[in-house]
């Protein structure tokens, strides 16, 4: 977001929020909040720390409908609503030249009142909302902090300018719309629906990318096959031949020669057999070839042409998919897509967590969930119905343990504090949960599979990697855990 809209932003909502008490608050996403000040017809105050897209400003929207989009809290929005419960905002100041923006607000309790100040970098790789009390240190941080006057205890400093070279973007044109906030949130919902049409026709262009992939490796291996059985015409001729030959035919070990009564002159022609089996018997070999390569030839051919026929289509498939995409028709994705692709972006909705007993959940300091199984056949519902392919999974090296999953919003990088949070977790809950130090191996969900027919919680993994820690369970368990 560039510095000037977030400058004139902080001055549209100022004149609406100073003074007013901290209400609600939602949780989008990891990186995401929005914030009831009482606003009635004005909304509410939507911050967003996504590294790719930072932003802030007044969104329109039904409370039951930020509701339905919530996460849970995480340790940021908990300690947030534990510190600002029923504060009021005394102001919103941003700095100077910088992309950040302070709401300072006015707490009491029963020594007396204090001030905590939010602090939203809009920055870009260092973008990040922080809480800092009344001396300038910093208490908590929505994202992993990076940097000096970035970690928790220490006196908050701004990120150096090279922390904001990301996510600065174009200013945006109000238009005709009455607020900077109404065309920020027009602007980025649009950019939303355009990325999730770029996924979905990526997607729906790669499923016909891979079928045309998959016909044409069958067509080679169809032709292949064609060939091996060679053709059935010469193998009728050769038996024919050769019970022609029974009488005159000269043999020399695996040898023989024909006289080849088909060709003008009676040539002589020679031909590989069994040393061991008569004339006869190889003429009948010879008949079971031509019987067996006839037969393959009608089935192939006809799996050919249904093949050309549906490489055909999917070719036009695929030329009307470049269409859609160069036009942005939506309507048109959707229907080329037909029911069974949306059925199958409903199907592919995992299990809710709630439903698998015994899967215990955690929330890492940085606010991601970590899912923990228990027995084998959770375990199995864990790993291979909840978890996403880009969660992150866990399990302790060598030892029998629990799967543990590591929920992910985007396919953004997981911080390494919580990769260790929830290592620690799987160590803790195996066999070697007393060792000092235990191995585990973790990697993307989609690189496990299931090998067939094999015992309940066993994955196979195609690619891993390696952390060695302490058996622990240092993060807090949330509520409504199994």
């Amino acid at each position: 977001m560039h510095k000037d809209d977030i400058e004139e932003i902080v001055g549209e909502i100022a004149d609406h929020l100073i003074g007013r008490f901290l209400g609600r608050i939602f949780q989008l996403s990891a990186v995401s909040l929005a914030i009831d000040f009482g606003l009635k017809g004005i909304g509410f105050l939507f911050i967003s720390v996504e590294p790719a897209n930072p932003r802030l400003y007044l969104i329109k929207r039904q409370s039951r409908e930020l509701e339905k989009r919530s996460i849970p809290p995480g340790p940021f929005l908990q300690s947030m609503r534990s510190v600002l419960g029923d504060a009021r905002l005394l102001s919103i100041t941003k700095d100077e030249d910088e992309r950040v923006v302070r709401f300072t607000f006015l707490t009491a309790d029963d020594i007396g009142s204090k001030q905590t100040t939010l602090v939203a970098q809009i920055t870009g790789r260092s973008a990040n909302l922080l809480l800092v009390d009344d001396e300038g240190r910093i208490t908590q941080a929505l994202r992993s902090p990076r940097g000096a006057g970035q970690q928790i205890g220490e006196h908050y400093q701004p990120p150096p300018a090279s922390g904001q070279s990301a996510g600065t973007g174009e200013q945006i044109n109000k238009g005709s719309l009455a607020t900077l906030s109404a065309a920020a949130d027009e602007h980025y919902l649009q950019l939303e629906a355009d990325e999730g049409f770029a996924d979905r026709a990526k997607t729906a262009m790669g499923r016909v990318t891979k079928q045309l992939s998959a016909n044409l490796k069958l067509e080679k291996n169809l032709k292949r096959d064609l060939a091996q059985h060679g053709d059935p015409e010469q193998h009728k001729r050769l038996g024919d031949l050769l019970l022609a030959n029974i009488a005159n035919a000269r043999r020399e070990g695996n040898k023989v020669w024909l006289t080849d009564y088909y060709a003008e002159g009676a040539p002589q022609m020679e031909i590989e057999v069994d040393a061991d089996t008569s004339l006869q018997d190889e003429a009948g070999r010879y008949f079971a070839r031509y019987t067996k390569a006839k037969r393959a030839r009608g089935e192939i051919a006809g799996r050919l042409a249904h093949l050309a026929q549906t490489s055909a289509q999917l070719e036009q498939r695929k030329v009307e998919l470049e269409r859609i995409v160069a036009s942005g028709d939506e309507a048109a994705l959707t229907l080329l897509e037909g029911p069974r692709a949306s059925s199958a972006r409903k199907s592919t909705t995992k299990e809710p967590v709630a439903k698998i007993p015994g899967v215990r959940r955690y929330r890492s300091s940085d606010g991601y969930e970590i899912l923990v199984g228990r027995a084998a056949r959770t375990n199995d519902q864990l790993t291979f119905r909840v978890a996403r392919p880009n969660d992150l999974w866990l399990h302790a090296a060598d030892y029998p343990g629990p799967h543990v999953v590591i929920r992910t919003q985007t396919r953004s990088e997981i911080p390494h504090r919580t990769i260790i949070e929830a290592a620690q977790l799987a160590a803790k809950f195996s066999q070697a949960g007393n060792d000092s130090k235990v191995v585990v191996h973790y990697t993307p969900r989609k690189f496990l599979s299931k090998p067939k027919g094999s015992a309940p919680g066993l994955v196979r993994m195609s690619t891993f990697r390696t952390i060695v820690v302490a058996p622990s369970e240092s993060i807090p368990r949330m509520e409504h855990s199994g």
